[in-house]
């Protein structure tokens, strides 16, 4: 019998660590990063009513550090103040109705970005040295930005602002060099965290 429930009672442990006080706090630092990320003034572009902010940089290294769970659950958490009526969307905006304009795919696409991410992230750790995972966060990080964030992005604009895909997807290219540049910083970022803090994202239960 007390091999049988072996592999629960670990599995229990697990999530317990996983989602411990410093995990909640973590949690909660996160999403108030993110927070500020969107209160700084952004860099209005064209008009389609979506600014250049520092909100990729965040949501980026929210799921590089945190992991799928945790980085969920941040950003989540975010969204859900935000929604509530908190003036912490970009512009100082707040409520329900920016899901009705232009940025409202990249919004969406801040909660999907931050979990697959941190599934990439909990993949790099484990298997890869310190040394090498830079590069491979800074490229699993491009991969999600342009899957997710900017395909997600572009299909808000083509929804809510009647774009055709074209002139959705050249609206959208103007983001690119500012977003690759946040992920270089991202990735630099995260690894000198989990090099600094090595169990932040693998919690090892012996």
């Amino acid at each position: 019998m007390s091999q049988k429930t072996a592999p629960t009672d670990q599995t229990a442990v697990r999530r317990r660590r996983l989602w411990d006080s410093q995990s909640l706090a973590l949690v909660a630092v996160f999403a108030a990063l993110i927070a500020v990320s969107a209160i700084v003034p952004g860099i209005p572009v064209g008009s389609f009513g979506v600014p250049i902010t520092l909100q990729t940089l965040t949501i980026m290294l929210t799921g590089l550090v945190l992991g799928a769970g945790r980085g969920a659950a941040a950003v989540g958490l975010y969204l859900v103040l935000a929604f509530a009526g908190l003036p912490i969307f970009s512009g100082g905006r707040a409520g329900l109705q920016v899901l009705a304009g232009g940025s409202a795919g990249y919004i969406v696409a801040f909660l999907v970005a931050a979990f697959v991410l941190g599934l990439a992230a909990q993949f790099i750790i484990k298997r890869f040295s310190a040394k090498r995972r830079v590069l491979w966060f800074f490229l699993a990080s491009m991969v999600v930005l342009v899957v997710i964030t900017h395909g997600l992005g572009v299909l808000g604009m083509m929804l809510n602002l009647k774009l055709s895909w074209q002139a959705a997807f050249a609206a959208d290219l103007v983001y690119y060099p500012g977003d690759i540049l946040k992920n270089i910083v991202a990735a630099i970022a995260a690894a000198a965290v989990h090099r600094a803090f090595p169990d932040v994202l693998v919690r090892r239960v012996k």
